[in-house]
């Protein structure tokens, strides 16, 4: 009688661990999921953000005209700077 105690004990033991370990992957695949909803609105977030500065920076038709006057202004500066301190 004995042996049959222990023998149905170590079954009960089996399932009581295989269901702790179901629960655990049940509860990290939760956290995952959660997670991925969590990244998914903030992409959406930063998808809307990074339209919204496309659409604002659209009407700046001048910039390269800028960027060309700039580097006009710095090189007169440097030929200056270099003819000034005569280097």
């Amino acid at each position: 009688m004995m042996n049959v105690t222990v023998a149905s004990t170590g079954w009960v033991a089996g399932l009581v661990l295989g269901v702790v370990v179901i629960a655990v992957a049940a509860a990290i695949v939760i956290v995952i999921v959660a997670l991925a909803m969590r990244i998914s609105k903030q992409a959406a977030t930063a998808d809307e953000a990074v339209e919204v500065v496309r659409r604002q920076t659209d009407n700046l038709d001048g910039i390269p005209r800028i960027n060309d006057s700039g580097v006009r202004i710095l090189h007169a500066a440097r030929a200056l700077r270099k003819a000034a301190v005569g280097r």
